[in-house]
């Protein structure tokens, strides 16, 4: 049985990685899914790929002009949602001597200003009883050299996700979480590391998480599935790890 049959779903980043999987997983779930990504070749590429009930719009999460002109386009397409995973984000990697104002209203900006908004002006479509999914990361309780900067906006998520949950409440409005550990996607390409760097940060967590492996992007996929779906029900403000067990232990 299909578990989010005549859903409609929002993907912000869904035209590549964990977004894309979940886009897939959803569409496979009954649902029909509007990605959003900066690139309209990839946003092409992913549609043609996730088939009739997947629909695309160019949209950058850092922009409030165009998150408002989301939240209009699918107003008009689809009149309301019921799901709404705010996905997008990068992370930037360097000792805290080196950050510049430039690289933190980057990774700012588009980690935490653009999931805030994005919700904003995207809830008044949710129906009651809608799920809202904010993507997480395992490293928001841990402390990595480096990492000030990435794992500060993944805490802010886990924040901001009590405080929606909280205020959504009044509108049957749940709001989680969803935490993925080190998973092999595009992630290193949206970065400042080079390869040798990301694949010797991925051996570190391979190596401290008691599964001893990366993840893949269709676990935390259905991991999504089941936050958006019925399954989860009496789940809000929740932190879903898919880690592996890397943060628990």
């Amino acid at each position: 049985m299909q578990k989010l049959t005549g859903k409609v779903a929002v993907i912000t980043g869904g035209n590549s990685g964990i977004g894309l999987a979940t886009a897939q997983q959803f569409i496979e779930q009954g649902a029909s899914v509007v990605i959003t990504g900066r690139d309209q070749r990839t946003l092409d590429q992913a549609v043609n790929a996730l088939g009739e009930n997947a629909y695309a719009v160019k949209s950058d999460a850092t922009d409030l002009k165009a998150i408002n002109a989301l939240a209009e386009n699918i107003k008009a397409q689809f009149g309301h949602i019921d799901i709404l995973v705010a996905n997008a984000g990068s992370g930037i990697f360097m000792p805290l001597t080196d950050v510049t104002e430039a690289d933190f209203e980057q990774q700012f900006d588009l980690n935490v200003k653009g999931v805030f908004f994005t919700v904003q002006a995207l809830v008044p479509l949710i129906n009651r009883g809608g799920s809202v999914i904010l993507t997480g990361s395992a490293v928001h309780e841990k402390g990595v050299a480096t990492g000030s900067l990435y794992f500060a906006t993944k805490a802010a998520i886990r924040s901001l996700t009590r405080t929606l949950a909280s205020e959504l409440a009044v509108n049957n409005i749940r709001v989680n979480t969803l935490s993925p550990g080190i998973v092999r996607t595009n992630f290193a390409s949206n970065t400042n590391l080079d390869n040798d760097d990301f694949e010797g940060f991925i051996s570190m967590v391979e190596s401290q998480a008691p599964l001893g492996r990366s993840g893949t992007t269709t676990e935390i996929a259905k991991a999504a599935v089941f936050l958006a779906s019925d399954d989860a029900s009496y789940m809000t403000a929740a932190d879903l790890l898919v880690d592996g067990g890397w943060m628990s232990v």
